[in-house]
Parts: structure tokens; C-alpha cells; sequence
């Protein structure tokens, strides 16, 4: 039986070699490929960026691949892909992402980068979609930041952890509410289940430590119920 190539995860099928072809993709299958991969990383930070409060145009979320391919082109420049966005509790903050070239990031590069992002003082947040690795000079110098940075690596992105049919519903409690809520229970910071400040939950939300996630489950086995957990 002819063996079948797929690349990984994104829904594209190489031809067989029963058709007389190879299993190597061709530049159109390549580019194909490309597209569509960056499509599906962009459409998961806008919906991150929308889930941590940011302001996203609705046609942002109905745009197809073959519209963002008209947008963009069948090998977008990572440029272009870009966002910078406000907040809507607070607009004159915005988050930016930057979409990194393919290869990996050295600290030349990321001098090159943070050089190059201005008006600084308008920034919440700066998130980089990585295509490489990073090495530790260049992570350093990005933690050294006056802007915090975030790292995602596109491979992360393809598919959004919170749209998972098994995924509880997350809400990120005020400092009000999280007030409430230990005075409710008679609880410190400490009593309450914790979640790491990289569970791929936090990372998602963009959560610091102390901040406290509230999660609502529902089973058809054990039904309703809500718990609470502490970032730490």
C-alpha cells in the first residue's frame, strides 16, 4: 500500500505515490503549508488577545484562509502579521505581537528587535511568535526589557488549549474579587490551590503571580462545580 506524507497536525495531505508523485512537497504544496500555518497561529493570538481584554475587530474572527491569503499572500511576511492592540479597560495601553522570522534568535537579533519597537511607554505587553530557538543571551536581554516580553512558539499555536471540548471555563478574578472570595472562605494566598506561572493555562492569560483563576467545570458524571487556583 502506498504510504501517505502529512505535515503535522495542519490538515494537509501529501499526494501518494500511487498517483506518480512523491511524498516530497512541491513549492505550490510548501507554500500551502506555510499559509496556512501562520493563518492558525494569527487566529489563536487575536483570541488570546480578545480573552485578556484587548479590542479585536469581529472580521478578524470570520476571515478565512483564502481571505487571509488574499491579505497576506501564499508566503506572508512575517512583518505584516504583526498586531498591536488596546486594551479596552484602558486604551491607551496595547499589547504587540511580533511574529519572529524563520532561524534561530541570537542577542545581536534581539538588540536589532528591541531597537526597532517604538513608543515603548504605550506598551503593556510585547509577545513574540518564535520560529527558531532562542538562546540565553537573547532571553536575557528580552527579560531585561522594560516591557515585559512573552515568548510562544508558533508550533503552540496552531490549536487554542482553551477551545478544547474538555476545557473548564477560566475567569481571571479583579484584586476585588479575589478579596471577596478569601474573605468568603476565610482563606490566605497560600490555602488555595496553586497553578504555576507557566502552566500553559497562565501563559495563555498572561498571568502574573498571586493573581487567582477561577474554574467552573461541568460533567455529565460529577456535573457543576467551581474551584479556584493561585498563580505562583
Amino acid at each position: 500500500m502506498a504510504s501517505r506524507c502529512s505535515t503535522a497536525g495542519l490538515g494537509y495531505v501529501a499526494p501518494t505515490e500511487g498517483s506518480g508523485n512523491t511524498c516530497i512537497m512541491d513549492k505550490a504544496d510548501t507554500v500551502a503549508v506555510e499559509s496556512h500555518r501562520y493563518y492558525l497561529a494569527r487566529r489563536t493570538v487575536l483570541e488570546m488577545l480578545r480573552d485578556r481584554g484587548c479590542v479585536i475587530a469581529d472580521y478578524e474572527f470570520t476571515r478565512t484562509l483564502t481571505e487571509f491569503r488574499l491579505v497576506f499572500g501564499d508566503e506572508p511576511d512575517p512583518d505584516h502579521l504583526r498586531i498591536c492592540v488596546p486594551l479596552s479597560s484602558k486604551p491607551s495601553k496595547k499589547i504587540l505581537v511580533i511574529f519572529c522570522n524563520p532561524g534561530d534568535i541570537n542577542k545581536a537579533t534581539a538588540k536589532h528587535m528591541l531597537l526597532n519597537i517604538t513608543n515603548k511607554d504605550t506598551l503593556l505587553r510585547i509577545i513574540l511568535v518564535l520560529q527558531g530557538k532562542m538562546n540565553i543571551h537573547a532571553r536575557a536581554l528580552f527579560n531585561e526589557s522594560e516591557v515585559k516580553v512573552e515568548f510562544f512558539p508558533i508550533t503552540e499555536l496552531f490549536v487554542n488549549i482553551t477551545k478544547h471540548v474538555a476545557a473548564p471555563k477560566h475567569e481571571i478574578l479583579t484584586a476585588e474579587q479575589k478579596e471577596q472570595m478569601l474573605k468568603k472562605y476565610e482563606l490566605a494566598d497560600t490555602q488555595i490551590p496553586y497553578m504555576w506561572v507557566d502552566d500553559a493555562i497562565a501563559r495563555y492569560y498572561g498571568l502574573e503571580k498571586k493573581q487567582v483563576v477561577k474554574i467552573t467545570y461541568n460533567s455529565n458524571i460529577t456535573g457543576s462545580y467551581v474551584t479556584y487556583r493561585c498563580v505562583i
